[in-house]
């Protein structure tokens, strides 16, 4: 887990000289996720929504004048509503946007997910997602977006249980650019 900190860690200063249009931020907000079962919801679980807030950090490099990259350290409480089926994550997205006016710009990218608490409790401690969002700006500094991602990897440890479910997520934040 150290190893893969550091390397998040590396990759974020790595993209320091990236641009001289570099723009860095924090944003937050709230989440709502839930597991997708395959192929169904198990009998005696119930797999409702869970309601969370997320909170991140991130630096915004242009590459031109319309697409931009823009990495990012987030903590995000995900899973489903059931106790035993929250699941809180260190995610790094590495979002690419596309400007599609001056104020709205699209955006998608791998995300990659870190557990962030107990080592062995059936899930797995790492993951990926893939990840598409909107953004709209209010003022130079402010902003509002909306992303969905959507798992690619089983949240289940294989070897502890026997279920297969990846993780959904909607993220509705505000955001301000410095």
């Amino acid at each position: 887990m150290k190893k893969t900190i550091l390397l998040f860690t590396f990759m974020l200063a790595s993209f320091y000289g990236f641009s001289q249009d570099a723009l860095y931020g924090v944003r937050a907000g709230y989440t709502i996720s839930n597991l997708d079962f395959d192929p169904e919801v198990p009998a005696g679980i119930e797999n409702a929504h869970r309601n969370g807030f997320f909170i991140g950090f991130f630096g915004e490099y242009s590459i031109s004048k319309t697409f931009s990259f823009a990495p990012e350290i987030q903590f995000s409480a995900e899973g489903a509503k059931e106790q035993n089926l929250r699941i809180n994550y260190i995610q790094m997205p590495l979002f690419f946007k596309f400007k599609i006016d001056q104020s709205l710009s699209i955006g998608v990218g791998p995300q990659a997910s870190l557990k962030g608490h107990s080592y062995e409790d059936g899930f797995k401690n790492f993951g990926f997602s893939a990840l598409g969002g909107l953004e709209y700006l209010i003022t130079d500094e402010i902003f509002i977006d909306f992303r969905y991602s959507y798992g690619l990897t089983n949240v289940f440890d294989d070897n502890d249980v026997d279920l297969e479910a990846k993780n959904t997520n909607m993220q509705i934040g505000i955001g301000l650019k410095f």
